[in-house]
């Protein structure tokens, strides 16, 4: 397999606090991987300062071009996709308005796009029968669906998800793991932060576990499952 993405010695800062130290790790293409660890230690920042929204020093290429440095809309123009944990939706405009606007400017139509409103509307059928309402009043689950969907507009070939499933009741959790399959057998790479272990080992090909702000494990998640060492020490409470 070919990397899409290579991130290497990635550090980063908040004000004075140094939160990477040093982060390496490689997604290939058609890869689902997850980014897992205890809360606070640096995942959600190396996605961010993947898509530019947090200031990094290292090396970040995808598809083969460096990344740092850039602004983030231009790193989605590449094709570089990411899903917040607090979902960033636009609470007056309608669910459809809102998918509409994920599009990438100056994207072609037609038989070669990947994905299209009937698409969403098909993964996630409450979606379309929310589509003429305004997002501010769907729940926290339809919310989810919506920003997921959303980023798959724009056509991404990778897709960063952080915490996908947090706070949602288990159905949806359950659908949200169906999306993610369904990215898988489109050809679109996936690095997914997530809690719950259960989740990412059930549908990541390889797992990276993050603590003090660095790489702790990287392996199949079979690895990690027999790893009581890693497992005690970086994820269990």
């Amino acid at each position: 397999m070919s990397a899409l993405l290579e991130i290497k010695n990635l550090h980063a800062f908040y004000g004075k606090s140094h939160v990477l130290h040093g982060v390496d790790l490689v997604i290939n293409q058609g890869e689902i991987v997850s980014l897992l660890g205890r809360n606070g230690v640096g995942r959600s920042t190396a996605v961010k300062a993947a898509m530019g929204q947090v200031a990094a020093t290292g090396s970040i290429r995808f598809k083969g071009e460096e990344l740092v440095g850039l602004p983030a809309f231009e790193i989605a123009h590449r094709g570089l996709g990411y899903v917040p944990e607090h979902r960033d939706i636009f609470p007056t405009l309608t669910v459809e308005q809102n998918l509409i606007l994920g599009e990438k400017g100056g994207k072609k139509k037609g038989k070669n796009a990947r994905w299209g409103l009937s698409d969403m509307y098909k993964m996630f059928p409450r979606l379309k029968e929310r589509q003429h309402t305004a997002a501010g009043v769907l729940s926290g689950g339809e919310q989810q669906m919506l920003t997921l969907c959303r980023t798959l507009m724009g056509d991404p070939d990778l897709i960063m998800i952080d915490e996908p499933t947090e706070g949602l009741a288990p159905k949806i959790v359950d659908a949200v793991a169906e999306y993610l399959k369904t990215l898988k057998e489109k050809g679109i790479s996936v690095l997914l932060v997530e809690q719950k272990l259960a989740i990412a080992l059930s549908i990541s090909q390889r797992v990276y576990v993050m603590g003090h702000g660095a790489i702790q494990f990287e392996g199949t998640p079979n690895d990690l499952r027999n790893n009581d060492v890693i497992r005690r020490e970086w994820l269990e409470v």
